[in-house]
């Protein structure tokens, strides 16, 4: 479905909140169908963004940074 969030989860770096708030918006903005919403619906849709951001941040901050050189699934 939003195939062009970038993905966040990197071996080098946990993502920057600037990073998870663009990534927050592109979801929100996916998943309402506005690209822009009316001033009637823009406290909906911030509060959503902010949601978002704050679990993806929560998530970020329980799971480990994924190993650098990943082992190699392929069977020997």
């Amino acid at each position: 479905m939003c195939r062009n969030i970038k993905k966040l989860r990197d071996p080098e770096r946990a993502p920057t909140d600037d990073e998870i708030a663009l990534a927050a918006l592109q979801f929100v903005r996916k998943v309402s169908g506005y690209q822009k919403p009316s001033r009637a619906n823009q406290a909906a849709f911030d509060a959503a963004v902010v949601e978002i951001s704050t679990a993806t941040r929560r998530l970020f901050d329980q799971l480990p940074l994924p190993p650098a050189n990943p082992p190699d699934s392929q069977p020997a």
